[in-house]
């Protein structure tokens, strides 16, 4: 048993030794690693590389010499300047309003038996609009028919009786014959009396039928039937507008005052009325009257324009842009709003010259729209403008007209 415990002790004591010596010898292992080397393959293309780069260097052909540069033409949009007539026009904002508002109102006291409208419906001058008990009203004036023929017949009695006094001659004193005169003459002054309550009765019976007072559109219904309407009550049984015609007001400097007056005097003044793009005509009428004077506050004068209306486009309280024509300018040359351009100085265009380059030429312009310019002076009838790309140009500038755009003379862009 010694002896097999002596040989294990052995076994591993010689297993111990050998590790360390392979530990020992792993980095001399690592170090006597051998070097590596390039294939002949690989050196001969290295070779046939630095010899292509040698040949191209010393041996590549010369470039060809350069020819002048073709200069490019800048594309452009471009348009006429064109000759026509073009209306004077002034730009304002306007409000819409009735040509005539009526509060329909009671003007009896009594109970509202009968709403014979419809809200929001069209009514003639003299339609029934509503009725109230009239019964009170026809009592008064049947007391007030039944008074003046009891007084008519007391004066038929006074007057028989001045007669007989006549006939008695001497037997009538003069004063029995003045006093029944007297009793004649005030019995007359009461008849008159009871017409004047028979109408006055008549008047007040009419008002419990309530009709409209002209045409126009119906409001809101203010008094339900049914109700006790007063004569005093503010707010009224209904409100009516007059839609057709209809006015609109609206304020222009005073510096148009002159133009305005002058274009009076010619004939009437024609005036649009237009959506709030200011493009979108929705009636078109004449101007009434400018107001009497000038609000020293804002510098302005108030005017107002009829419109027929007759399709009811516009609506009470509506604001919409005006245009008013002052006058027309004969033969005027214009060109489009997109050619004329803000120099440091004054206004300029670019014109493209017949070989087709541009130049930079100054402008004095007159009236003037969004659309278009009228110009005085820099520009020819029959001279192409440029109207788009002009960011590129300079005087001397090549440039290829776009023939494809969807540019619009003048004529057809000019407010109506």
């Amino acid at each position: 048993m010694r002896d097999a415990m002596a040989a294990g002790e052995r076994a591993d004591f010689s297993d111990d030794v050998v590790a360390r010596r392979t530990s020992a010898e792993r980095p001399r292992a690592s170090q006597a690693r051998p070097r590596r080397r390039f294939s002949p393959f690989l050196l001969l293309l290295l070779a046939l590389a630095i010899a292509g780069g040698v040949y191209w260097v010393h041996f590549r052909p010369a470039p060809a010499p350069k020819g002048p540069a073709v200069p490019v033409a800048v594309p452009v949009t471009a348009e006429s300047a064109k000759s026509q007539d073009v209306p004077v026009q002034l730009a304002a904002i306007g409000s819409i309003q009735a040509a005539n508002t009526v509060v329909v109102r009671s003007r009896v006291d009594g109970e509202l038996q009968k709403v014979a409208f419809q809200e929001g419906q069209m009514v003639k001058e003299g339609d029934l609009l509503a009725q109230i008990d009239p019964r009170p009203f026809q009592a008064a004036l049947d007391q007030a028919v039944a008074k003046k023929q009891q007084d008519t017949a007391q004066r038929a009695n006074a007057q028989r009786d001045l007669v007989r006094y006549n006939q008695l001659g001497a037997y009538a004193t003069g004063q029995q014959r003045d006093t029944q005169v007297a009793l004649v003459d005030q019995l007359t002054a009461q008849i008159a009396g009871d017409q004047a309550a028979i109408e006055n009765a008549q008047t007040q019976l009419s008002y419990t039928r309530i009709t409209a007072p002209l045409s126009g559109r119906t409001g809101f219904r203010l008094v339900d039937q049914g109700n006790i309407v007063h004569a005093s009550d503010p707010n009224g049984i209904v409100t009516i507008a007059q839609l057709q015609p209809i006015a609109g007001i609206f304020t222009l400097p005073e510096r148009y005052l002159s133009d305005v007056q002058n274009a009076i005097r010619a004939g009437p003044v024609k005036v649009w009325a237009l959506q709030q793009d200011a493009k979108t005509e929705i009636a078109q009428g004449t101007l009434a009257l400018i107001d009497n004077s000038v609000d020293p506050t804002t510098g302005t004068i108030r005017a107002k324009a009829i419109f027929a209306n007759e399709d009811n486009r516009l609506w009470p309280g509506e604001f919409v842009n005006i245009r008013i024509q002052t006058g027309i300018i004969k033969d005027a040359t214009t060109i489009p709003a997109t050619a004329v351009l803000h120099g440091q100085d004054d206004l300029y265009a670019y014109v493209v010259k017949p070989d087709n380059k541009v130049e930079s030429r100054p402008i004095k312009t007159g009236y003037a729209t969004e659309q278009f310019y009228v110009v005085k002076e820099g520009i020819k009838v029959g001279e192409t403008v440029v109207t788009g790309g002009q960011y590129r140009l300079t005087n001397g500038t090549l440039v290829a007209i776009d023939k494809g755009g969807d540019q619009q003379p003048p004529e057809q862009q000019a407010a109506k």
